[in-house]
């Protein structure tokens, strides 16, 4: 009976991460130059699939969200495909990290780090070196459609039910933002001033936080006993949550800052007009909001912003500007 329990709970606490992440949808590639496509000769790929061809280079990470990821030159960072395959015959210093597709690798891939899939496959053809390990979980998949396109039980976007999650939802936020104000104010506004400083390296340490507590999640589930697998998914989804929390709020006033800045520059204010941070963070929740409301784009939208977020909580430790570890 324990052990049923357990496992009944990894697998929802598993769907509850993956609510973090897009949905099925359409996506625009981060980091790269978009003008390099795919062959249409090229194995399991569609003409909007990124390629980054024979003899070229990435110095940077790839991130591609909603489209295939074809990798046949040096991607000399990390690459991740975001609600997309990636094919590899190339190589990948760092990790291949895949959520929502299925990763195909060559006889002359080469990957330096780790592979990483969430709702799909690992095939590998004979000769493909990976340096790190190998993790994937095709079942992730079933979870990330029933509880990302499924909330709304077979209603449309438009509904009065999905609508009224929604705002429901809203409201909830706003009870978050004013309780975090009134109890780390001073630590949430480092968290924003960090997230407005440097938003790409945020989403990509979220993006990695996400998936390494989802792995962890997993290791718990499959090797810890039952009575010790339960109490450690517990502490692993509580950490998430915080993470996700904190880190929302700080972009909720990051994103209120940006708003400010540009309607004082459309209004050609000259003086400065100091408002409180709550404010502030109210009116980017409420930008957040609007956005929430439109199908596809709202969870895209709100995607991208919890792994800013979560990111900018893990890199400056929930405001405190401190190491997570002393040397």
């Amino acid at each position: 009976m324990v052990k049923t329990t357990a496992k009944r709970f990894a697998v929802v606490f598993v769907g509850g991460l993956l609510w973090i992440v897009a949905p099925p949808g359409t996506g625009t590639t981060a980091a790269q130059d978009p003008s390099r496509q795919a062959n249409a000769g090229s194995p399991d790929t569609t003409e909007s699939a990124y390629h980054l061809e024979v003899g070229s280079f990435a110095r940077q990470r790839i991130v591609t969200l909603g489209r295939d990821l074809i990798v046949e030159g040096e991607a000399r960072s990390h690459a991740v495909a975001l609600d997309g395959s990636a094919h590899v015959t190339g190589s990948v210093e760092g990790d291949l990290i895949v959520l929502g597709g299925d990763v195909t690798l060559g006889a002359s891939a080469r990957i330096g780090g780790d592979v990483y899939v969430l709702g799909g496959r690992i095939q590998a053809a004979p000769g493909a070196d990976i340096g790190g390990r190998s993790v994937a979980y095709p079942e992730a998949s079933d979870l990330w459609v029933t509880l990302l396109e499924g909330p709304a039980l077979g209603q449309s976007a438009a509904s009065r039910i999905v609508i009224g999650a929604k705002l429901a939802l809203l409201a909830f936020w706003t009870l978050v933002l004013l309780l975090i104000f009134a109890t780390s104010r001073r630590e949430l506004l480092a968290t924003s001033e960090a997230i407005r400083e440097q938003p790409f390296r945020n989403f990509f340490v979220g993006l990695t936080g996400v998936a390494a507590m989802m792995l962890t999640a997993l290791f718990f589930s499959a090797f810890a006993g039952a009575l010790l697998s339960v109490p450690l998914l517990v502490l692993v989804a509580v950490v998430a949550l915080l993470l996700r929390f904190w880190g929302m709020v700080a972009v909720f006033h990051a994103l209120g800052c940006w708003l400010h800045q540009i309607v004082g520059l459309l209004l050609k204010k000259t003086g400065r007009v100091i408002h409180p941070p709550v404010t502030i963070a109210f009116s980017g929740l409420l930008a957040l909001g609007v956005i929430k409301l439109l199908p596809y784009l709202g969870v895209w939208a709100w995607s991208v912003a919890t792994f800013i977020g979560v990111g900018a909580a893990l890199t400056t430790k929930f405001g405190r500007q401190e190491a997570w570890f002393e040397s």
